[in-house]
């Protein structure tokens, strides 16, 4: 009686798993989805998400700040969600430097690729 209950939900199971294992791979979409050579949408994709590691740099140092001043609310706790918060600071200050970087270096491809753009048709009407 139990292995016919199992056999009648494992295709819903099936599903659910489908669906999930679906939305994480169109979340990671990564920055080269964008059309190859085009450095400015892959320079906003990175600063976008140096905004949103930015954003959450700045809640979690206000958490942190509440821990420090406040250790005796939290209880045994408190050391355990201090270091935790200061591990999350540490991480999200990393990954704001990372896609700063990656968003100055696209930057500079695509100022590079328009000069190329603008040199090639210079000389082509230079030609003329």
């Amino acid at each position: 009686m139990k292995a016919l209950k199992l056999s009648s939900q494992l295709p819903l199971l099936a599903f659910i798993a489908l669906v999930f294992f679906a939305q994480i791979s169109s979340a990671s979409a990564s920055p080269t989805d964008a059309a190859s050579g085009d450095h400015d949408a892959v320079a906003r994709h990175y600063e976008n998400l140096a905004n949103d590691a930015k954003t959450r740099l700045q809640e979690n140092r206000a958490i942190l700040a509440e821990y420090e001043a406040h250790p005796y609310y939290y209880g045994r706790q408190g050391q355990d969600l201090l270091s935790h918060t200061t591990a999350n600071i540490r991480e999200y200050e990393k990954a704001l430097q990372e896609n700063l970087s990656n968003a100055d270096l696209h930057k500079r491809m695509a100022a590079e690729s328009n000069h190329r753009v603008n040199k090639a048709s210079i000389n082509s009407n230079h030609k003329l």
